[in-house]
């Protein structure tokens, strides 16, 4: 695989899996004789899936396979929780997932999309444009030094430090990588590349784990009829009651309790696939308590915030065929990536993500604050030729009360246990689910497909 600039991590996430000799599925298939010969065992059984995002579907969607009745509770309006597509600009708009990671043939979302009739389209991430803090293009070749300044620097990094090490990546690239650091193009890196992609601040990410996660081959692709669309097989049957939020899961006897605001309900096992920082805030009361080491990792694992801003325009005021623009500014993570949506549709939009520390600023903008705030990131760049804004979407991840947040991330203080000890049964009653749950896959759709069938799985096993 060629190392274009964003796959620079990528590459070497790979590498980290490929030395400790892991596989793309491992841990996450079921004997298929013993799910056929439990296939009875569920008929009959009654089981809650509390969230309809796409690990809940996907524990529901099996689970209903092998005869269980299924009742899912979802605290939103709609089916899909982080995922989520909006077509009011003409294009499709992405609340949450936009890109499938690595469409091998091994990826699980690529094999879903694929069912569900998708369309895609192949992004280039070598097709970019970088201006510096005054405005300025910055020169391909310049680009390349940076690209290459940076991904030694991740070397160096990796070299020096041991796999146990609790240093944040900041820290990090300041003391292997001091001279490097002073260079606006390496801090505007460390924000286009390992913020967006690690989805936490590099103030916080850890140094010695964050090359550990994996990813499948391929270049990443957008869906352009819309990533909502590959759920439609998952939640085709499902018995999904909306607009739910849960406040109680009682697990003390025989038949588990799960209370709304409004009804209460009976099953035989629950599944809770609610986003980590709906956890993290104690908006469901368990009874009893969550176990310590369950607690523990919801105390102390990432849980980050992406901001995504899409302006559309009467007019392109930008190259057409350019899919990235990225632009330098005095705060790290402030707009610094910008998708050109002319590259794949008719529509005049430029879609800004902001990561990090300002990702959190963002979250918390007015509408009006926000868009001027993207605005005058582009007008530092195109200068007069930016033009009225005729229509516009922005996200709000971290003040979405049944989010708190938009994908999992590993901190300096974390072990690969923290997201692990998550997926394990409780009781044999209660299972959790969800891209928090497992390392190797934290903070993307795949990972939180794979977490959905692990939860069905374990109570196919048990039943």
């Amino acid at each position: 695989m060629s190392l274009n600039r964003r796959n620079v991590l990528k590459s070497l996430y790979t590498l980290g899996a490929m030395a400790v000799g892991l596989g793309p599925f491992e841990g996450m298939q079921v004997n298929a004789s013993t799910a056929t010969a439990n296939k009875q065992a569920l008929s009959g059984k009654k089981i809650i899936i509390v969230g309809a995002g796409i690990s809940g579907l996907s524990a529901a969607s099996l689970l209903k396979k092998h005869g269980a009745s299924i009742l899912v509770i979802e605290a939103k309006d709609y089916v899909g929780g982080r995922i989520k597509t909006d077509w009011s600009l003409g294009a499709p708009f992405e609340f949450g997932a936009g890109w499938i990671h690595g469409p091998s043939n091994n990826n699980p979302i690529k094999n879903l999309a694929d069912r569900n009739g998708s369309k895609y389209f192949l992004t280039n991430d070598d097709s970019l444009e970088l201006f510096d803090r005054n405005g300025r293009k910055i020169k391909e070749d310049k680009i390349d030094e940076i690209d290459a300044k940076w991904n030694h620097c991740l070397q160096k990094i990796d070299d020096k430090l041991s796999y146990n090490s609790q240093f944040n990546l900041h820290d990090a690239i300041v003391n292997e990588c001091s001279k490097e650091w002073s260079d606006q193009g390496i801090k505007w890196a460390a924000t286009a590349y390992a913020e967006f992609d690690i989805g936490g601040p590099i103030e916080k990410i850890s140094a010695s784990l964050y090359d550990e996660m994996k990813y499948f081959e391929g270049e990443d692709i957008i869906i352009a009829s819309g990533y909502q669309k590959i759920l439609s097989s998952l939640a085709a049957g499902l018995n999904i009651k909306l607009n739910s939020p849960v406040h109680k899961i009682d697990y003390r006897n025989a038949l588990i309790h799960v209370d709304t605001e409004k009804e209460s309900f009976k099953a035989d096992y629950i599944v809770c696939s609610v986003p980590l920082g709906v956890l993290k805030t104690n908006q469901i009361e368990f009874k009893p308590n969550l176990p310590v080491k369950h607690l523990s990792s919801i105390n102390k694992l990432g849980f980050g915030t992406v901001t995504k801003l899409a302006l559309k325009f009467d007019d392109p005021f930008w190259n057409r065929n350019t899919q990235y623009f990225g632009t330098m500014t005095d705060e790290k993570g402030r707009w610094p990536y910008w998708l050109n949506y002319r590259t794949f549709s008719d529509e005049n939009i430029l879609l800004g993500l902001s990561f990090g520390n300002y990702a959190r600023k963002a979250d918390n903008m007015s509408q009006k604050e926000i868009v001027d705030d993207g605005l005058d990131v582009l007008k530092n760049i195109w200068k007069d030729k930016v033009t009225k804004v005729n229509n516009f979407i922005a996200t709000s991840w971290l003040t979405d009360p049944f989010s708190r947040g938009a994908y999992s991330y590993v901190e300096e203080t974390n072990k690969e246990y923290d997201f692990d000890n998550l997926l394990e049964p409780v009781s044999n009653k209660l299972f959790l689910c969800g891209e928090h749950t497992i390392f190797k896959y934290a903070g993307t759709t795949h990972g939180a497909y794979l977490t959905g069938q692990k939860a069905a799985q374990s109570i196919i096993s048990i039943a």
